[in-house]
């Protein structure tokens, strides 16, 4: 199976990152990923990566700019990108201070009056500046599509289609997509065929239940044949659990590194 790691930003948001990696680490969890290294503040990122180090847990990824782009900054803007690419370079050096290779990236809402096909390449051109960027410091950026029907309404980069059409025309190595089973689900379904036809661009995974974004084990998709599709495929990136509990999140996170092993 995939290696599997956990967002712990919906996770026990009474606690600090640090505290919150230490019981994803009880839980069995040996790799997490979370979104803003400066959300809200300090976020005690040197106590995290203390705790990672002592308890061998990976981070996979952080994220470089909010889907709106009121952080970091919106790809679908050319006027945007000086602020997105300024924001990258901050990333890439947290990063690179956690032992983290890859970031996630989004691509802000459709600009009202805008043509879209001139969004879709101010998309494209701020992710092949942004690459040139990532790559000299061995960084990988996957960009995001999301449901723009329940969680993202107004989202530009809402289609698997799009995203992989994107990420090829991109043309770079490190420039990847992330495919998020629940946001897809919403928006198209076909989720086994699609991850199939684009495995070759697809940089990492998030995952939770449809509906209401609980566990995996809560709604209409089988993740455990989605994992075995997944892993027939020799994907060796991680496969993210991105989902906000419903009962005690310690119980939940055990019964899902059950369920994903």
């Amino acid at each position: 199976m995939p290696r599997v790691c956990v967002c712990i930003e919906p996770l026990f948001p009474d606690l600090s990152l640090a505290e919150r990696a230490e019981k994803a680490a009880d839980a069995g969890f040996d790799a997490i990923e979370f979104w803003f290294y400066d959300m809200g503040g300090d976020r005690g990122i040197d106590a995290l990566a203390e705790v990672c180090r002592k308890r061998g847990v990976a981070i996979n990824d952080i994220v470089v700019n909010s889907p709106d782009g009121s952080i970091g900054g919106a790809l679908v803007s050319p006027d945007d990108r000086p602020k997105y690419l300024d924001r990258v370079r901050e990333t890439i050096g947290v990063a690179r201070g956690l032992g983290c290779s890859k970031l996630i990236t989004c691509t802000g809402n459709t600009l009202p009056g805008v043509p879209l096909e001139a969004q879709r390449k101010s998309v494209i051109d701020s992710l092949t500046a942004a690459s040139e960027i990532a790559a000299g410091a061995g960084m990988t950026l996957v960009v995001e599509a999301l449901n723009s029907l329940v969680d993202h309404e107004g989202y530009f980069l809402d289609s698997p289609d799009e995203a992989a059409s994107i990420v090829r025309e991109v043309g770079r190595p490190n420039v990847k997509y992330l495919y998020d089973v629940y946001h897809m689900q919403i928006m198209c379904g076909n989720v086994i065929a699609t991850i199939e036809r684009d495995i070759d661009v697809i940089g990492h995974f998030h995952s939770a239940g449809v509906p209401g974004r609980h566990e995996l084990s809560d709604g209409e998709l089988n993740y455990p044949n989605i994992l075995k599709a997944i892993d027939a495929l020799d994907y060796d990136g991680c496969f993210g659990l991105e989902y906000w509990p419903l009962g005690d999140h310690e119980e939940s996170l055990r019964a899902m590194r059950a369920l994903t092993r």
